[in-house]
């Protein structure tokens, strides 16, 4: 089935380069060309993956995939930013994004990013997941097959890539992870490129399951080597 992305931009120029590059790559392409517009549509029609500027008019990328997340839109967000401070880019993958780019950008790196978000998200259901659709660690309660997730009975709100994160850490639990293997199994990469990606993820883990998140007792850091998931004990 060809897949559908919706492109939220405001350049003119850049809009009419993806959408020819986009759609002679065999997708169909939606554009959206301020925050206001590509909110209604990313809500309202069906997406497998949405490229999205952090600058828009009416309301900013930022703010539209925190709105999106909110209202439990979990389709694959790529953020596109002429801002190329860290700090942005974390922002935006807090909010929820799964992945971004920062302009100018080659279009090829792009294109093999938007092939492995889709071929990720296209691999059949358990094919490289081994854990349980239901789960309880300790106070943790995971539903992976509902994407919902509870802490001493409270909710969690996870992102689908939070919820991917965490799952591989289950199923290898105990075994040093590389960087790179998540980016592999998690993101698709086949090659590694230079992203924080990865921690960014790791932190928001933290941030919403750890009970002392700068004293991390569940996803801890290897230096040098990655990370290792241990399994959360008592109620």
């Amino acid at each position: 089935m060809t897949a559908r992305v919706l492109v939220v931009e405001d350049e003119p120029g850049l809009v009419l380069t993806l959408e020819d590059r986009l759609r002679a790559e065999g997708y169909v392409v939606g554009v959206a060309r301020d925050g206001d517009e590509g909110f209604h549509r990313a809500t309202a029609e069906s997406w497998d993956l949405i490229l999205l500027d952090g600058m828009l008019p009416r309301k900013s990328g930022f703010d539209v995939c925190r709105e999106l997340r909110a209202k439990g839109v979990k389709t694959p967000v790529l953020m596109l930013t002429a801002r190329g401070q860290v700090s942005d880019r974390v922002v935006g993958l807090k909010l929820g994004a799964d992945d971004y780019l920062v302009k100018p950008f080659d279009m090829s790196e792009l294109l093999a990013r938007i092939e492995a978000r889709l071929r990720r998200d296209a691999a059949p259901a358990g094919a490289a997941l081994k854990a349980p659709a239901v789960v309880t660690l300790g106070p943790l309660h995971l539903d992976f097959r509902r994407a919902e997730a509870t802490k001493s009975g409270a909710p969690v709100e996870l992102s689908g890539k939070e919820f991917h994160l965490l799952r591989y850490f289950i199923e290898h639990q105990g075994a040093t992870i590389s960087r790179a293997e998540l980016l592999g199994a998690v993101w698709g990469y086949s090659t590694v490129p230079f992203t924080r990606t990865v921690d960014v993820h790791v932190a928001n883990l933290r941030r919403k399951l750890e009970d002392d998140p700068a004293r991390p007792s569940m996803i801890l850091t290897i230096h040098g080597l990655g990370y290792k998931f241990v399994a959360p004990q008592g109620p």
